[in-house]
C-alpha cells in the first residue's frame, strides 16, 4: 500500500565592499560546480552547508509517505548544494559630517539573505520573513540576478525551530516559480550594497548554476529495513546457513566457531541483498530523473540514502515511480522528502579576501 502525506507552502542551500571609514576593501574569489561535472574556479575555500529540513515522505513496509517542501536540513558531514555566507569585518558606525548620527536600532540592521535567483524586475513575496514580527521578503538585484533578503538585525541568530521554518518557507515560497541557489542559514549582510558586491563578483558562477538548475528540484530518498526480518528471510532461503543454524541450536558443547561462521555468512548475505536493493531501485528510478547521487546511510537500518535531480515536467511521473516500487518491495520502508532547491548537485564556495 501506499501513504502520502503531501503538504506544499507548509513551511518550507559576503563579501562587503568595506565601510567608508575602511580604506580596504573585501573581495570574494568563488568556485562552482554543478551536477553536469566541472569547476569554474577563483581561488576558494569556504564550502556550504545545508539548513534545517523539516519534511519527509515516508513509507513503512513498501508503503511511501511523502511531506513535500522546500527548506533544508542540517546534518552531520559536508553538505553540497548552497552557499555558506562569508563572514565579514564589521563596519564601524560613524556619521556622516552634517547628518545626525543613525539610531542604534537603523545601525544595527543588517539583510538576511534567502537565496539567489534569475530576475532582472524588483519582486516582493510578502511578510514571511525571520523575526518575532515576520520581515518582509523583497529581492536586491544586480543586471538579471538578485538576492531574495529581508531585514534584520545583525546579530548571530539561533537556528530554533521558527527560524529554521521560516528561512524554509521563503526558499518554498520562491521556488514555486523560480530556480533558487539556497542560501545557508543564518546568511547576513550589512546592506544591500554588500549583497550586490557579492552578486557582481560571483555573477558568472551564480549565472551557470541558475542556468543549469532551470526547472529542476531535488528529491530525497531513505530506504531502510527490518534486519532481523530479513535474517529469518536469508535463513529460510540460504541452505548452507539454514543448516549452519540448526547445528548450532542442536549442539550441546561448544559452538563458538559455528557462531563466528554464521554471522560472517549472515553480514556477506545481507550485504548482497542491500546492494542488490539499492541497484535496483536506482536503475527504476533512472529514466524519470536526471542525476542521482549516493550519500552514506545513518543508522543500522537505512541501506539508502539518496538523492535525485528532477525536472519539473516529470515530477509526478518520479513520484507514481517512487510509490509503484514502495508497493513491489514490500518489506522496506521508504521515506521520500522533497522537492527540495538542489542541494546535493550544486557547490558553490565563496573566498573573502582583503585587498589592500
Amino acid at each position: 500500500m501506499v501513504k502520502s502525506a503531501r503538504s506544499r507552502g507548509t513551511a518550507g542551500r559576503r563579501t562587503q565592499r568595506g565601510g567608508k571609514t575602511s580604506p580596504k576593501r573585501s573581495v570574494v574569489r568563488h568556485e562552482h560546480r554543478t551536477a553536469s561535472g566541472g569547476s569554474n574556479a577563483r581561488r576558494t575555500n569556504k564550502r556550504a552547508t545545508k539548513p534545517a529540513r523539516s519534511r519527509k515522505k515516508s513509507a513503512s513496509g513498501g508503503a511511501v509517505h511523502r511531506t513535500a517542501g522546500a527548506g533544508g536540513s542540517t546534518s552531520a558531514g559536508d553538505k553540497k548544494g548552497k552557499l555558506e555566507r562569508a563572514q565579514l569585518p564589521r563596519h564601524t558606525a560613524k556619521a556622516a559630517r552634517g547628518r545626525p548620527a543613525a539610531s542604534a536600532a537603523e545601525a544595527n540592521e543588517g539583510k538576511y539573505v534567502y537565496c539567489v535567483i534569475k530576475s532582472e524586475h524588483h519582486l516582493s513575496f510578502g511578510t514571511l520573513g525571520i523575526g518575532i514580527e515576520p520581515a518582509e521578503v523583497h529581492t536586491v538585484h544586480f543586471r538579471d540576478i538578485a538576492a531574495v533578503v529581508s531585514s534584520t538585525p545583525m546579530v548571530a541568530l539561533d537556528p530554533t525551530r521558527d527560524n529554521v521554518l521560516s528561512h524554509q518557507r521563503v526558499n518554498e515560497t520562491v521556488m514555486q516559480d523560480h530556480t533558487v541557489i539556497p542560501m545557508s542559514f543564518g546568511t547576513v549582510f550589512k546592506t544591500d550594497d554588500d549583497i550586490i558586491e557579492l552578486l557582481r563578483s560571483a555573477y558568472d558562477a551564480f549565472t551557470d548554476v541558475l542556468n543549469k538548475m532551470q526547472d529542476k528540484l531535488e528529491f530525497g530518498l531513505k530506504v531502510l529495513w527490518d534486519r532481523d526480518l530479513i535474517i529469518h528471510e536469508i535463513e529460510a532461503e540460504d541452505e548452507d546457513i539454514h543448516r549452519l543454524k540448526n547445528e548450532i541450536s542442536s549442539q550441546t558443547g561448544s559452538t563458538y566457531f559455528a557462531r563466528m561462521q554464521y554471522g560472517r555468512l549472515i553480514d556477506a548475505a545481507l550485504q548482497a541483498r542491500s546492494e542488490r536493493y539499492v541497484s535496483e531501485i536506482f536503475e527504476a528510478l533512472r529514466n524519470v530523473s536526471v542525476a542521482s547521487r549516493s550519500n552514506k546511510p545513518i543508522g543500522d537500518r537505512m541501506i539508502m540514502n539518496a538523492a535525485f535531480l528532477v525536472a519539473r515536467s516529470v515530477e509526478q511521473a518520479f513520484d507514481a515511480r517512487v510509490r509503484d516500487i514502495g508497493q513491489r518491495y514490500d518489506k522496506l520502508t521508504f521515506k521520500f522528502t522533497g522537492p527540495w532547491p538542489p542541494y546535493n548537485f550544486v557547490n558553490i564556495r565563496l573566498k573573502l579576501e582583503r585587498a589592500h
